[in-house]
């Protein structure tokens, strides 16, 4: 056997949050790429129907849920419409976002509350109910979380620390999960991109030049990454190449957090 053929996913299913732009779509065309057929979940229909086109262009099937995951009832529910499709062997909880710079003192408690929803709620919610469509499945399974560098370490020059809390946890609940369901052949590994010039952050990009010039200047490799950059390893840990690999947390980061 081929060594590549540790990494083909024939004849497995995708579920991925925010999987229509950016990191999510990248990971998707990715996972499609090496044979599996992809669940696409998104608020903007538009861009979910264009990754779905190029998923299909790689001859594979692209199911669409259109919520916002941010919610947690729409979060319930997409994922029982996906689950509708039939068994799932893959989900990427990729949804997540600072969203807001506004300092901890002026948090107000909604807001607070909203974000956490996004970055860490949405995530539960989608382990939970595919991971446990896994377990009963019995087949073992792929969970990947998509934390932050700001799991690790405070962002610079910018407030919402709303996201490096939230972050932090769904790395340690990546862990803890990887210890519940290892019994269950479920991995569960989280990466941990540093920067990407993804849509958000060419936004930030022009709310808050300094901010990006001094992330920039921090970055041994010089330059932010590129979305598809992300693709391969997420790749790896779908498949049966990261087979023994669980609760790891795998830095992509130009080597940012290195000093």
């Amino acid at each position: 056997m081929s060594i590549f053929d540790r990494f083909r996913l024939n004849g497995k299913r995708l579920f991925i949050t925010g999987g229509s732009r950016g990191l999510g779509r990248e990971m998707a065309l990715a996972i499609a790429d090496a044979g599996a057929d992809v669940i696409l979940v998104g608020r903007d229909v538009p861009s979910l129907e264009k990754t779905a086109e190029d998923i299909k262009a790689l001859g594979r099937q692209a199911s669409l849920v259109q919520a916002d995951v941010g919610v947690p009832e729409e979060c319930e529910k997409a994922c029982g419409t996906a689950l509708s499709f039939g068994p799932i062997d893959i989900l990427i909880n990729n949804v997540g976002g600072r969203r807001e710079n506004i300092p901890t003192e002026d948090m107000p408690l909604e807001k607070w509350r909203t974000l956490m929803d996004l970055n860490l709620t949405s995530a539960f919610l989608c382990t939970k109910m595919i991971g446990k469509s896994m377990i009963e499945r019995g087949n073992g399974g792929r969970v990947i979380n998509i934390c932050s560098i700001n799991s690790l370490v405070a962002g610079r020059g910018i407030a919402g620390r709303h996201y490096e809390t939230s972050k932090g946890a769904l790395l340690q609940f990546t862990r803890a999960t990887a210890a519940d369901w290892a019994p269950h052949k479920i991995t569960v590994n989280a990466i941990l991109p540093g920067g990407f010039m993804t849509e958000p952050n060419q936004r930030w990009s022009k709310l808050h030049p300094e901010v990006i010039a001094t992330f920039r200047a921090q970055i041994p490799l010089g330059d932010f990454g590129q979305p598809e950059d992300l693709g391969p390893l997420a790749l790896y840990l779908a498949s049966d190449a990261s087979r023994y690999m669980t609760g790891a947390a795998l830095v992509i980061d130009g080597g940012y957090t290195l000093w």
